[in-house]
This record gives structure tokens, sequence and C-alpha cells, in this order.
């Protein structure tokens, strides 16, 4: 079971909705060996986490708060060492966890996402009448759909210590992407200058969007 954890884990009518996202740095998909400690975890967590928020005007509230972090290679290693350092596992069983979720990570792209919002039933994306669709969307604007949104319910610390926008006031879930459409192609290239997670429903749309590095 822990090891299933580690490799597992806005316009509308007259209303003026504005998003503002927070993004941060430029990140890797370059899948090659690291040199972390358990201390890097947290500069690698802000790395690869990104929040936006959409704010109506009209009711000066806010529609949407969203946090999400991709699960991308660099980010599953570093998190793997802190949290092998955390629970005292031996050498062997790191390497063997690290080993998992690294192959994982070949077949899936995953999403650590908290929401909030007005209402708290319209932002449970597990819901068929949620009032929120996740995708993720490439720089030539193709859509993917998740292949699995899991509601984590009442997130305990054990979650909450690597991801602090757990709260009780926010959904927590792991979203889930194939890494290959069924034609064989990549949704996310070797050579992709971004991605975008993108949230759309009646009352707008709000995107997370992680921008790739690439080494000349």
């Amino acid at each position: 079971m822990r090891l299933a954890n580690i490799v597992g884990v806005l316009a509308a009518g007259s209303v003026l909705l504005l998003g503002s996202a927070c993004g941060g740095s430029s990140v890797t998909m370059r899948p090659s060996p690291r040199a972390f400690t358990a201390s890097d975890y947290d500069n690698i967590y802000e790395a690869w986490t990104r929040e936006a928020d959409v704010f109506a005007f009209g009711t000066l509230t806010d529609v949407l708060n969203v946090t999400g972090t991709f699960q991308g290679w660099e980010f599953r290693w570093a998190y793997v060492v802190r949290y092998a350092d955390d629970h005292g596992f031996r050498t062997e069983d790191r390497a063997d966890m690290l080993r998992a979720s690294l192959a994982d990570a070949q077949q899936r792209h995953r999403f650590f996402v908290t929401i909030s919002g007005r209402r708290w039933r319209e932002t449970d994306l597990a819901r068929d009448d949620s009032a929120w669709r996740v995708l993720l969307v490439d720089e030539e604007d193709d859509q993917t759909v998740p292949l699995e949104v899991e509601l984590l319910h009442r997130p305990g610390a054990n979650i909450a210590a690597y991801y602090p926008s757990v709260t009780t006031f926010r959904h927590a879930f792991r979203i889930v992407f194939p890494s290959h459409r069924e034609d064989g192609t990549a949704v996310i290239p070797d050579n992709a200058r971004f991605v975008i997670l993108r949230f759309t429903g009646p009352l707008g749309t709000v995107d997370l969007k992680w921008e790739f590095a690439h080494s000349n």
C-alpha cells in the first residue's frame, strides 16, 4: 500500500472574471539521474507546483483556486528521497521505490491537485455533476482527458507533509493522464515548450502552465 501511494500519489452572464496564475521557473522532463538529499524536496516541490486564482468582480468572490503539482521525473526522485528519509527506509527499499516510481513516469503523467471554490460539491472533480472538467493541453491545443481522477478523502499528515496546499477547506485529488495517445504519439513530446493543466466549465477556465527547459 505504501508503494502504491508513492507511485499513485470564467465569465457567466455579465459577471467579469479575472484569472491570475503564479508560475514557477521552467522545469526539465529529461530523465537523467539526480543527486538529491531530503532537504532538497521543498525547492523541487516549489519548482513543480503552480497556483491560479479566478476572481469574480461582480460578486467580489473567488470562483476557483487551484494548486497543482506535476509529478515529473525530477519531482518523483526528490519525493522518494524525502519520503524514504522521513520513514527511515533502508537504502535498498528506497531504490526499489524509486525504480517503481520512475518506471511509472514513463507510462503516466500524474498531478496532485487541491481546489477550493464557492460551492463544495461543484469543485469535486470526481463527481459526474462537477462544474469543472480537467484536461491536459499541449502547445498545439490538443487535449487529453484523464485516465483517473481520484478524490482523497480527508488526507492526513502523510500527504499534507509533502503537499502544503492540503487543508480541510480544499478538495485534494490525484489526477492521472496517459503518457501516450492511442496512436502512439507522446502527450508531452520531448521537444515540448510547455504543457497546461486546464480546468474548464460554465464558470470559466483556469490554466496551470509548466514551461520546459531544454539543454543545447
